[in-house]
């Protein structure tokens, strides 16, 4: 072999150690890192296995825990259904004990029916034979009073009902008397006081309209220009303002004659004016007139609004406030309606108050209780019905409207204050003074009221006193009971209602009296 061959023969026996030498040392590092790896293990096999202990002794300790809570609420609830179970069985107990007791009592209710039963069937045969021998009885005795009294038992019974029936007229008559009596005792005195309260405080202002007005004149001449050339002023201020315009012998006055109170006023302001301005001709005329016809729509809405703020009452619509103000200038027998309806409102308000009722709902329905009237010369209806029809259709609760409707007595109230309403209206028309009526009626209607009184039997004299308000009928006691009079005075009033009319109301007071008179010597 070259020494070249063997050099390299040497480098590769040298580099065959040098590897075997280093695989050695890997195997004994790659052993240590087993042996290493080996023992980690079997610490972290250790560990896990004391946790686990640890753990399921744990989860025994809660288990044990959770078992005995668990028994121990099923022994509170067994303990509970026992106590339950208990009671029940004391209650059918006591059910029991009360069903026999209720059994006893029912057995001896039957048996005592029974006994009852017993005795009313004899006592019902017995009772039989007793009516067939009353029977028997009453026949005899009938054929022997109709012997006796010459009458068969038709007329003796029909002069039994008579008899019976006057009898129980007059006890009626009594009773009814003695009920009038006990009401009287109690609720006249109080309704006394309350009215009269009521009336003491509203003044007594009342307008007396009449059907003619007076313009007095600064002098004679202004008669010829009032009249102008060949009547033409005054036609066309008679055909502007729907009066009749007299011009007569009476000095510096002209007459204005008219039954509307509107036109009267407006026919008066207008001729003033035209006075005052001296300018007289139809063209003028008709220019002052139209000019005092809106003048006065602004008037009657003013005196309607100073009443409403007199009298507090808000919210009421502005078409009924412009109809309110034209019952200032209307008349019902002579009293203005405008300061009618005001009076109604305070003596309604006042009993209201007095009688712990609504004040402003009365005040307010007694305000408008006669609104129709403003509207009954022009449609066709009584002014109850279109007043609340009226007051319907602006809005007014239901309770206004009925005391509107029914202040006459036409419908039936639903609240005491439309009955208040109709109190309070005929209080406002019967005072003294308050309306006036011509004069051939009112003697008519004073015959009548004397001439029903004196339609009775037993009536001595009858007499029409108070302006008519009052009637009193005197009795011939000899003839008439006092029962008889309450039934007279009942009857005559209703009578009066129904067969006349008349304003307010008038009172019936019958007398029966009894006079002894002698004479000592």
């Amino acid at each position: 072999m070259t020494p070249w061959m063997l050099g390299v023969v040497g480098l590769m026996i040298g580099g065959l150690a040098g590897w075997l030498a280093a695989d050695r040392q890997g195997r004994r590092r790659d052993q240590q890192r087993l042996t290493d790896a080996q023992q980690q293990a079997q610490r972290l096999l250790d560990e896990a296995a004391r946790d686990a202990a640890a753990r399921r002794k744990d989860a025994e300790l809660a288990a044990k825990e959770l078992l005995l809570q668990a028994q121990s609420s099923a022994e509170t609830a067994l303990g509970q259904r026992r106590a339950e179970a208990n009671e029940r069985e004391q209650r059918l107990q006591q059910r029991e004990a009360q069903l026999e007791r209720r059994v006893s009592s029912t057995d001896r209710r039957e048996s005592d029916l029974h006994h009852r039963e017993r005795t009313v069937t004899g006592r019902e045969k017995s009772a039989t034979e007793r009516e067939e021998q009353y029977d028997r009885l009453i026949k005899e005795q009938q054929r022997g009073l109709e012997q006796l009294a010459g009458m068969n038992a038709e007329e003796a019974t029909r002069r039994l009902m008579t008899m019976m029936e006057e009898d129980a007229r007059l006890a009626a008559a009594k009773r009814l008397r003695q009920i009038d009596e006990e009401i009287k005792e109690t609720a006249e005195r109080r309704a006394r006081e309350v009215i009269v309260d009521a009336m003491q405080r509203v003044t007594g202002d009342c307008v007396a309209e009449a059907t003619v007005s007076v313009v007095q004149l600064p002098n004679d001449e202004m008669k010829g220009r009032i009249i102008g050339k060949e009547g033409r002023n005054i036609r066309a201020l008679e055909a502007a303002t729907g009066v009749d315009i007299i011009v007569d012998d009476t000095p510096e006055a002209v007459v204005i004659s008219g039954f509307d109170p509107l036109r009267r006023e407006i026919a008066r302001v207008a001729l003033e004016r035209l006075m005052g301005d001296g300018r007289i001709h139809p063209a003028r005329i008709e220019e002052i007139v139209e000019k005092v016809k809106k003048e006065m729509d602004e008037y009657m809405v003013s005196e309607a609004q100073k009443v409403l703020l007199e009298l507090e009452i808000q919210g009421l619509h502005p078409e009924l406030v412009k109809t309110l103000g034209r019952l200032r200038f209307r008349t019902s027998y002579g009293q203005n309606n405008l300061f009618h309806a005001r009076e109604a409102a305070y003596l309604c308000s006042m009993m209201a108050h007095e009688l712990g009722l609504d004040v402003k709902l009365a005040r307010r329905a007694a305000l408008l209780h006669d609104i129709g009237k403003a509207l009954s010369h022009e449609e066709e209806g009584t002014h109850p019905n279109l007043g609340a029809d009226l007051a319907r259709r602006y809005g007014e609760s239901p309770k206004v409207v009925n005391a509107i409707a029914g202040h006459h007595g036409d419908i039936e109230f639903i609240c005491p204050e439309s009955a208040l309403v109709a109190i309070a209206e005929g209080l406002s028309a019967a005072r003294p003074g308050a309306r006036r009526e011509q004069h051939a009626s009112y003697i008519k209607r004073l015959q009548q009221l004397e001439g029903l009184a004196v339609s009775y039997t037993g009536v001595d004299k009858a007499y029409a006193i108070r302006a008519g308000r009052e009637v009193r009928v005197i009795l011939r006691h000899e003839e008439l009971s006092d029962a008889q009079a309450a039934h007279i005075a009942r009857d005559l009033a209703h009578r009066i209602e129904k067969e006349m009319t008349y304003p307010g109301q008038i009172k019936v007071t019958v007398i029966r009296e009894s006079r002894y008179v002698e004479t000592a010597k």
